[in-house]
């Protein structure tokens, strides 16, 4: 029997870039951060075929909705908010297999 296909995905409000002018690198470090968020968990470090989905939010409010579903669903996740600004700039969700995860983040796009 075969594995489960592991993924997490993670999403970073493509406006931080478009509207706010961030530097795409300051951006991606959100991912980073964001990855390296679960990689004390232990099943986390047990992954040899895990697969990082790197996904754009349009903008905050999407970014807040999406947090607030996962935490409904009491899907293990970290929002990350950027300090001293206090700006909501990325979130990653713990990885899952893709079937129980995939539905929450279909309606966003890649990040390009």
């Amino acid at each position: 029997m075969m594995a489960a296909s592991m993924v997490q995905y993670v999403v970073v409000r493509g406006d931080l870039i478009k509207t706010l002018k961030w530097p795409t690198g300051a951006v991606i470090t959100q991912n980073v951060r964001m990855i390296l968020f679960h990689s004390g968990d232990t099943e986390t470090q047990l992954l040899i075929d895990l697969f990082i989905i790197l996904l754009q939010a349009k903008d905050e409010e999407s970014i807040q909705k999406l947090a607030e579903k996962l935490q409904e669903d009491k899907i293990d996740h970290k929002l990350w908010i950027e300090q001293p600004e206090n700006i909501p700039t990325c979130l990653a969700a713990k990885p899952y297999p893709k079937e129980e995860i995939q539905k929450y983040f279909k309606k966003f796009k890649l990040f390009k």
